[in-house]
């Protein structure tokens, strides 16, 4: 082959890839950022949280309307997911930070019991953990996890309204960023 003609499928080549580069770190960018009422496709965000109940560890179930009144951060995890196990710490002094203000973290293990069991024993975790399999991604899908990603996050507004929804690792400070401004007064939020 003639060098130009090498040269030029070389640089086609090249191109193409960074084609797709680019649009992969832009789905990926766009995937890890928190969706807000104002994003184009809000997907769940301003709408009413599905209601749900789950067993927690005792097999007592309970429903997500305990905790009607707070703001609500419901996080979609299992045991065997390595950005789900990263965020947890964060979680811990989320709830330490923010339990006293009206703000509760509601873990849904997509899981068995046992793993649960033997991961959480150890962890430390201060906030409600309920478990499902099957039943637990049929309540991911109703919260917008159609395509059934974990970590999965969604945080519910005083009113019970999805104020965001986060595909990916959530850190504390992006979480602080969505929290405290749902916070507020507790009384002048809680509606009767």
């Amino acid at each position: 082959m003639p060098r130009k003609l090498l040269l030029g499928l070389a640089m086609v080549i090249l191109a193409a890839g960074g084609m797709a580069a680019g649009y992969y770190l832009n789905q990926f960018t766009q995937d890890s950022q928190p969706e807000s009422a104002s994003a184009s496709d809000a997907g769940p965000v301003g709408k009413a949280r599905p209601e749900f109940a789950l067993p927690n560890l005792d097999g007592e179930p309970q429903s997500i309307g305990k905790w009607d009144g707070d703001v609500v951060m419901i996080n979609f995890w299992a045991t065997w997911c390595p950005p789900c196990r990263r965020e947890i710490p964060a979680f811990i002094e989320l709830q330490e930070k923010y339990g006293d203000r009206g703000f509760t973290i509601v873990g849904v293990a997509i899981d068995t019991e046992q793993n649960v069991r033997d991961f959480l024993d150890p962890m430390g975790i201060n906030y409600p953990v309920v478990i499902g399999e099957e039943q637990a991604i049929a309540v991911a899908k109703e919260y917008g996890n159609r395509m059934g990603v974990l970590p999965y996050t969604v945080i519910v507004d005083r009113q019970g309204r999805i104020a965001y929804s986060h595909r990916s690792e959530l850190h504390f400070e992006q979480a602080a960023e969505m929290i405290e401004p749902l916070l507020g007064s507790r009384q002048a939020q809680v509606v009767n």
